[in-house]
């Protein structure tokens, strides 16, 4: 059997790509990167992925938008991400920067400071520490991965610190 870098790359037409696409998409969300980067691993021609992302669009199997809605509304209840992970992450996805701004606006703050808040507290619940002073640099650390900026991590944190001593 041949290492995964020797064995030669499989390729399909623009139209086996469109095929391929339309069932992906059809069965979840699919971004225009990933649509793009797809027909690239799969060895279409340049030239021609333009055409088929059009057709793609054009038939409403993507949309961006609805993309970029869906995947922040997930990854703000399932994973508890914040606004610069999300933005991170759509801009990853190949997201125009237009189309992260109006989702993220979007966003109901409330909603995620009391999800920082629930994330924190349960992983407060996890951590070993020997002082105040540990338990808030762990906090922050792990607020600051979530992807929420230091200021509202920092408030959150002390109130959670001013709970425990009360």
């Amino acid at each position: 059997m041949l290492p995964k870098s020797l064995k030669p790359k499989r390729t399909k037409t623009p139209e086996q790509a469109l095929t391929a696409l339309m069932r992906l998409a059809a069965r979840g969300e699919k971004s225009s990167g990933d649509a793009l980067r797809l027909m690239q691993n799969w060895g279409v021609e340049p030239a021609a992925r333009q055409g088929v992302l059009q057709k793609l669009i054009d038939h409403k199997f993507i949309d961006d938008n609805r993309y970029a809605e869906a995947f922040v509304r997930d990854k703000m209840r399932f994973s508890g991400w914040g606004a610069f992970k999300l933005r991170a992450a759509l801009r990853n996805k190949g997201i125009s920067p237009e189309i992260v701004n109006e989702v993220l606006s979007a966003l109901d703050h409330g909603d995620m400071s009391d999800r920082l808040r629930e994330r924190l507290e349960r992983k407060m619940h996890s951590l070993k520490y020997a002082s105040r002073y540990e338990l808030k640099t762990k906090l922050m650390r792990y607020g600051a991965s979530l992807g929420y900026d230091f200021e509202s991590v920092g408030d959150v944190v002390d109130a959670l610190i001013s709970d425990i001593e009360e």
